[in-house]
């Protein structure tokens, strides 16, 4: 999908804004985008945490709860393609927080309901607004971190997701033994109005005092119309495998996330009382492997290793680690599958840290958004086809075999085709 003359010049190198002027803003910065994706997590994770539960009081079928799941994913979908353009378009800070109000209200209104269909119209305004989190926390690590840093930047604040999941399996229980499973709901979507509030009074567009050189030289020309602006985003190679690779591994963290409670009550009998320290070993793995493998790709860079090498090598890395995972299954031990999945959580974090920093090593900051809507587009899509192929596996073999093997494989596909289309990634890291 090669670019003509005049498209090379609109995405002309990204590595020109690496000499962005640092300031230690840039950390507190990732701190809010850390806490916006605890948050984000913490409200997708409720209904996993309780599926037992849920199951047994409104009593729902495996194939209820798939697509009740599936809504979520579907919405996070078609979120993503239009949130990561809308951001691009208003900015950071409006379209964040309009993304995180969104969610926190979908959030709260889960309480409100009580049927399959409920649910899943609640459910999917959870994943129209969670669609924005990523899109505009990418961008902002663009906005405000060198190349070489940003990998790190996004294991820090992806790492929220794993605190989330850390936090969730004894936060959840405790509110739902106590006042019932609506005021799960409530609290942690709740978590999120506060957040804006205080994202509302951070002057983020003030403290950043000089913009980046990618937006100040690589914009689209204002005269492109939308619709050129997508083909040449689209013609573009990168935004294939960066889409691929979503795709393809996605669906694991959506299988891990909504289905991980499910496979321990089922494989070991952990009901709601036991099942907090299994899933908080399996997710401080996790954070681990997303802060870790964000640090690999930077130190092999400032070892003056090329951009291509230090993605590329550290996603290797992630995607053997994940390969052990096929065996989550087979083994009798809990505590050697919760090492098992510990490890491929991390993987997967690790391996994410770095595939969402690939974006900015082939795109200006003004498009940054828009080419990460469209991969989460198409992760989102791929996870939802995951969940229903999850829900007929479960259904038909009663074990999870089959979904560990194809998890576990994902990676090294994933690297694979990203290979094919961007042999050669950004350009060679000047220290």
């Amino acid at each position: 999908m090669p670019l003509d003359s005049s498209d090379v010049a609109t995405f002309s190198s990204p590595q020109a804004d690496s000499g962005n002027t640092k300031s230690n803003v840039r950390w507190a910065v990732c701190g809010l985008l850390f806490l916006a994706t605890t948050i984000n997590y913490m409200d997708r994770s409720v209904l996993s945490i309780l599926a037992p539960t849920l199951q047994s009081k409104l009593h729902w079928t495996e194939d209820q709860y798939a697509h009740i799941v599936m809504f979520f994913t579907i919405a996070y979908g078609i979120g993503f393609l239009t949130a990561g353009r809308l951001i691009d378009r208003i900015g950071t800070k409006v379209g964040y927080a309009i993304s995180i109000f969104v969610w926190a209200i979908a959030s709260m209104s889960h309480a409100l309901v009580s049927t399959v269909m409920g649910f899943g119209i609640a459910r999917f305004m959870l994943g129209l607004g969670e669609s924005g989190n990523f899109p505009a926390a990418i961008k902002a690590t663009t906005e405000w971190f060198p190349t070489e840093e940003r990998a790190l930047a996004t294991g820090l604040f992806n790492s929220g997701a794993n605190v989330a999941a850390l936090i969730a399996p004894l936060f959840i229980p405790f509110i739902t033994l106590r006042y019932g499973w609506h005021a799960a709901f409530i609290a942690t979507g709740s978590c999120g109005m506060f957040w804006l509030i205080g994202w509302l009074f951070f002057p983020y567009n003030r403290l950043r005092r000089v913009a980046t050189l990618t937006q100040q030289r690589l914009v689209l020309p204002a005269t492109r119309h939308e619709s050129e602006y997508l083909r040449i985003v689209l013609k573009h190679r990168g935004t294939w495998a960066f889409a691929i690779g979503k795709f393809v591994t996605d669906p694991v963290w959506w299988f891990y996330l909504f289905w991980l409670p499910k496979f321990f009550y089922q494989r070991f009998g952990l009901d709601l009382s036991k099942i907090g320290l299994p899933l908080v070993l399996v997710y401080f793995g996790s954070s681990i492997g997303s802060v870790a493998g964000g640090w690999l790709s930077g130190f092999l860079m400032k070892r003056g290793h090329s951009v291509n090498f230090g993605r590329k090598t550290a996603m290797l890395i992630c995607g053997l680690c994940a390969l052990p995972v096929v065996f989550a299954d087979h083994v009798g031990n809990l505590w050697l599958a919760v090492a098992l999945l510990g490890f491929a959580a991390a993987a997967h974090q690790g391996w994410s840290a770095n595939l969402f920093s690939t974006p900015t090593d082939m795109f200006p900051s003004s498009s940054v958004s828009t080419v990460v809507g469209i991969g989460g587009t198409a992760g989102a899509i791929g996870g939802a086809l995951f969940q229903l192929i999850t829900g007929l596996v479960l259904q038909w073999t009663h074990n999870y075999n089959l979904l560990f093997a194809m998890a576990s494989l994902a990676y090294v596909i994933a690297l694979g085709i990203f290979q094919f289309l961007v042999p050669e990634l950004g350009q060679p890291h000047k220290a």
